[in-house]
């Protein structure tokens, strides 16, 4: 009987020893990840999260998140939202009520981004879109940033880029009317041609809705509205529809594009049809240097592809709320109050020094960045072709 009391206690002993504990080990941050891993644009949703894998594994390597004197594991919570408004909100609300996230990166397009921030900022809890550039992702809302320059920005460099390179005056536009990124782009681009070559000089502004695949229509009216010029900010999946039946049609004039052209899909799909076009961007993976080659590289070794601009900027924003945690000096247990310190140090970060450029956040959430103009070579790489700063 003596022997085998022994024996139980040796053995809760032994527990206790090998309890993480026991040696009061930290309770690990919880960071939320809200991406678009099935839907419309998956390719989104698969840079987001292994850019966010390999953010992890540099954590666990290091033996935690350095927080004052002490090392926190971390645990990343990743919910599909798949490229839908409502399933974003969901994604968010679960996050925050559910997993108790210290912080949530993403979404990363505005249509979900938007609707998610206001749960996000109503909970406050610090959330950052990497990609979305709607002004309205963090208009009003002090708990929600950006990693991305915004439209209003983006808008007039598309315009500005097009006239001097071109020396064109009277441009068209095609768009998807039901989705906030394109729509908001497509409108301060609209303002940003107007102001520089007068009103009606864009001369044909025809819009789609989401999920339409013929654009036989829109075209026709483009391509008999006199215009030197096709502006159109859709994502990867729309790109290659509208340039090979713009090709189709014999419509000779460039197409232009934005920032969610940047997918490496954006080539895959489109093909030598999409050769010479010019788009504006976050960043170039062609001719990087530094920090942004390395990381490239080792996302390329990994992954079998180039990183897009979406990888990129997962990774400068995991990095921004990084920064923010280990800023607080040190993490409370209540998860308000750490949330609290988040917000308001990622608020607080001055010329931060990411892959995709230098930032300093604003008092709306928002970063002062360049902008980069890209070029898709004759051999479907994206070229550097000049940077664009506020």
């Amino acid at each position: 009987m003596r022997k085998a009391l022994y024996v139980v206690l040796a053995c809760v002993v032994l527990s206790l020893i090998l309890s993480p504990c026991a040696w009061g080990r930290a309770k690990a941050i919880k960071i939320g990840i809200n991406a678009p891993l099935t839907g419309d644009i998956p390719k989104v949703g698969e840079g987001t999260r292994y850019a966010a894998e390999m953010w992890k594994a540099d954590i666990d390597a290091a033996g935690g998140l350095k927080v004052g004197k002490k090392k926190y594991p971390v645990e990343l919570y990743i919910e599909d939202n798949e490229s839908k408004a409502e399933s974003a909100v969901r994604a968010n609300t679960k996050l925050i009520t559910d997993d108790e996230v210290l912080v949530i990166v993403g979404p990363q397009s505005s249509k979900q981004a938007v609707p998610a921030g206001e749960v996000a900022n109503n909970w406050k809890t610090p959330m950052i879109s990497p990609w979305s550039t709607n002004p309205d992702t963090t208009k009003d809302r002090p708990y929600v940033f950006r990693g991305c320059f915004l439209d209003p920005f983006q808008g007039p460099v598309l315009a500005n880029f097009i006239t001097e390179e071109f020396g064109f005056k009277k441009a068209a536009v095609l768009y998807d009317v039901a989705s906030d990124y394109p729509k908001g782009l497509a409108e301060f681009f609209k303002e940003a041609w107007e102001k520089l070559h007068g009103r009606g000089s864009v001369v044909a502004f025809e819009s789609f809705t989401t999920k339409d695949v013929d654009f036989s229509s829109q075209l026709n009216k483009i391509r008999n509205s006199g215009a030197q010029v096709l502006f159109t900010p859709q994502y990867y999946n729309e790109v290659a529809l509208i340039v090979q039946q713009a090709n189709s049609k014999g419509i000779k004039m460039p197409i232009v594009g934005s920032d969610s052209w940047g997918s490496a899909e954006t080539v895959e799909l489109c093909g030598e049809d999409c050769y010479g076009l010019f788009f504006s961007t976050h960043y170039a993976a062609a001719g990087a240097k530094g920090a942004t080659k390395a990381f490239i590289d080792r996302y390329e070794k990994k992954y079998g592809y180039i990183p897009d601009d979406v990888g990129a900027l997962t990774w400068d924003a995991l990095r921004l709320v990084q920064s923010a945690i280990e800023s607080c000096g040190k993490l409370t247990g209540r998860i308000e109050k750490d949330r609290k310190c988040v917000r308001n140090a990622l608020a607080k970060i001055k010329k931060f020094d990411g892959i995709t450029g230098n930032m300093t956040f604003t008092e709306e959430g928002d970063p002062i960045k360049c902008a980069v103009i890209v070029r898709i070579s004759e051999k479907g790489e994206y070229e550097f072709f000049k940077s664009v700063c506020p």
